[in-house]
């Protein structure tokens, strides 16, 4: 781990998420043989930057899981499914960050709750800040990236099916993708 030296004091307010300009995305192993991307097309969230403190900063996102996309309908209707996402009776993923550590210049771990099918577990998501600006409306706007991976099984996910030649059609470890574009608030 490397030790944090940089501080972003002007960085410091609360934040929305631009879901116009960000990406909360997922990739799948499909058949032992290849990656199937997809996306979450309806999100939200805020967040609270302290930029002399990052520990004090906090982070919310709400996704709606019917907004599931793999360009492919017969997929997305499947992954909408009581054997995957369980849409109706579960119509929302969240993430609740429970705390955050800098680990670089420009890195830092959001530890939170991730809720998936009523499930809540633990999870760390390594951030990279990718930036800040003014954009072309005045507006102050910054931009993190992110991965982690988790295990499906451990949200009640556990549908699949086995192959002739062995393993299972879909993968037990998903990674899921974070690019941020979030505005200032007033």
């Amino acid at each position: 781990m490397t030790s944090a030296t940089t501080t972003y004091p002007q960085l410091t307010g609360d934040y929305t998420i631009d879901g116009t300009h960000s990406r909360i995305g997922f990739v799948a192993r499909h058949a032992m043989v290849t990656k199937v991307r997809g996306a979450f097309n309806e999100f939200e969230g805020t967040f609270s930057v302290n930029g002399d403190e990052p520990a004090k900063s906090s982070a919310k996102v709400t996704i709606k899981t019917h907004s599931i996309d793999t360009r492919n309908a017969d997929r997305d209707g499947h992954l909408r499914s009581n054997d995957f996402l369980s849409m109706d009776e579960y119509p929302e993923i969240t993430f609740v960050s429970t705390g955050i550590t800098q680990t670089g210049d420009t890195s830092f771990d959001v530890t939170g709750d991730l809720t998936i099918k009523g499930v809540t577990k633990s999870i760390t998501i390594p951030f990279e800040f990718e930036g800040s600006s003014k954009d072309p409306y005045g507006l102050d706007r910054v931009g993190f990236d992110g991965s982690t991976t988790i295990s499906r099984k451990d949200y009640g996910i556990t549908w699949n099916a086995a192959l002739e030649t062995g393993g299972v059609l879909v993968s037990d470890k998903i990674t899921l993708e974070f690019e941020i574009s979030a505005v200032k608030n007033a």
